[in-house]
């Protein structure tokens, strides 16, 4: 037998390539299963890899859910940095970008990172990961209003509450309870309000 009618040799992904298999992979169980379903075998079965090969990248489940979220707010940073830097030095403007921005994000995702958000919540060590990075998106968002505000400063309770209302809004708006419009204008009056307030408090 000649070595032309052998089979092709596997091809091997970059290691950076591979995780970006993996990660679509495993969106796309979620989207299609649930987050229950997810599960380090099963995401090897469905990328078509061996199962060592999933575990080098993740370790644990723990560990996959950390690297959807992490994938999920790289996007959501970036979405959110490009409409920033858009966007007209206004309040209104500046309000409306965090708004549309956090909605369409978690729209783009579909219902997929509200199952990913709660598995993570379950566990102690993952919801300081969820804190951290809600921590840095209320700076960001700190940055974007501040100049807005009475002395420049947003007050820590305030970024809290507009990250409580923004979430709820968008995650209503991926279940089909509320429209996408109407969880943007609710979040930015929500924003609007927030900063008024302020103004208002320190006159």
């Amino acid at each position: 037998m000649s070595s032309s009618q052998s089979p092709p040799p596997r091809r091997r992904l970059a290691r950076e390539d591979r995780l970006r298999q993996l990660l679509d992979v495993a969106w796309q169980l979620v989207r299609e299963e649930g987050t229950d379903a997810l599960t380090l075998g099963r995401l090897a079965e469905l990328a078509g890899v061996t199962k060592p090969v999933v575990y080098d990248h993740f370790v644990t489940r723990s560990g996959l859910l950390t690297a959807l979220y992490e994938d999920f707010d790289a996007r959501q940073n970036q979405v959110f940095a490009d409409a920033i830097e858009a966007s007209s030095a206004t309040l209104e403007d500046r309000a409306w970008v965090i708004a549309s921005a956090y909605v369409d994000c978690v729209l783009l995702q579909g219902r997929e990172i509200p199952g990913v958000i709660a598995a993570l919540s379950s566990s102690p060590e993952l919801e300081i990961l969820k804190r951290k990075y809600e921590a840095i998106f209320l700076d960001k968002c700190r940055d974007a209003l501040a100049p807005f505000a009475p002395g420049g400063r947003v007050s820590q309770a305030g970024l809290r509450a507009m990250s409580g209302a923004a979430e709820a809004l968008s995650h209503a708006a991926a279940s089909g309870e509320i429209s996408r419009e109407e969880a943007q204008q609710e979040l930015l009056a929500t924003i609007l309000a927030m900063v008024n307030r302020g103004v208002c408090t320190a006159g």
